[in-house]
């Protein structure tokens, strides 16, 4: 009997001489995770993520099979190619009009020098009136064939021009398409969004995936956030950018601490969830705050902590 007494009594001190901690709030710390998917439907001819491996912004960490792209991509530039050859050449129809042109002006001039002849034989009696008349006409008529000559030339390079502009207008609509298409196999490659870690892995390579599908998620993991619960009559406690004491259970009956910064209070209540307990057990209502913590690698997603509103200068 003495014996049962000695070890209760020892029970009872030893829990009245452990110090218990305690807090204002408690919740549980989550990341702003990130859900990586493909932009292209394909096999995955490359893959290297693995579970828990931190992962800069920018790498290339995977690949989708865009051979049929790449086709379709240089199918669509031999089409811009052969535009060029389905064009008109002006040149020579125009260089035929203008020696024929070169022609009807020499004849020309020599009309009208038989005609400058012409007039002096007639001022001497030597030429008859209709002589002249007719070198006029055969003036008048070199003259126009000269201006259908012109015309003819110009109606040339006009419609030759115009049927080569409606082929070469088929050039915009096929670069954009070219364009379109490299767009498309720049996505087939697969480029980590954000620097973090890796947390679940859906996918392998060799698989075939879709549009959307996810393959990976990941989470930046170096700032963690607690999400924790206040009740109305600690608010007035609180201010964004405020910082706090979190607690996290390193032991039985220690804890290590953590400065956070309160970085989001809710404007809206709501009821208190059954895994939390706030400072004031009675209450119905509470309202969230997210506090951000800085992780030294010992904090994981899902882990509960407590917070003290009253900041604590040391931390572990």
């Amino acid at each position: 009997m003495k014996q049962t007494l000695s070890i209760l009594s020892f029970i009872l001190l030893t829990a009245c001489s452990t110090k218990k901690e305690q807090f204002d709030a408690q919740g549980t710390f989550e990341a702003d995770e990130t859900i990586v998917s493909s932009e292209l439907p394909g096999k995955l001819t490359s893959f290297t993520v693995e579970e828990g491996s931190i992962i800069k912004q920018g790498d290339t960490i995977g690949k989708v099979d865009a051979a049929n792209l790449s086709l379709q991509k240089e199918q669509v530039e031999a089409s811009i190619g052969a535009l060029g050859q389905k064009t008109a050449d002006v040149r020579p129809q125009v260089q035929l009009l203008e020696n024929q042109l070169a022609v009807q002006q020499t004849q020309l001039q020599n009309l009208q020098h038989e005609k400058q002849r012409t007039e002096k034989l007639l001022q001497r009696d030597a030429a008859t009136g209709k002589q002249l008349d007719d070198i006029n006409y055969q003036i008048a008529t070199a003259q126009e064939q000269i201006r259908v000559t012109r015309q003819q030339i110009e109606v040339q390079k006009s419609n030759t021009g115009t049927q080569n502009r409606s082929i070469l207008s088929e050039t915009a609509p096929l670069q954009k398409r070219a364009a379109q298409l490299q767009d498309q196999l720049q996505r087939s490659f697969i480029i980590n969004p954000v620097t973090g870690t890796v947390i679940t892995k859906y996918a392998e390579p060799g698989e075939i995936t879709a549009a959307g599908k996810a393959l990976y998620k990941i989470a930046d993991l170096s700032t963690i956030t607690l999400r924790a619960y206040l009740t109305g009559t600690q608010l007035p406690l609180i201010k964004l950018g405020q910082q706090v004491t979190v607690l996290v259970d390193s032991s039985s009956n220690n804890y290590k601490h953590y400065t956070g910064t309160i970085t989001w209070v809710s404007d809206k209540a709501e009821f208190t969830p059954k895994t939390i307990q706030t400072k004031e057990e009675r209450a119905n209502l509470v309202y969230a705050i997210k506090i951000k913590v800085k992780n030294d690698g010992y904090l994981k997603i899902g882990m509960f902590a407590e917070v003290e509103l009253a900041e604590k200068k040391t931390a572990l």
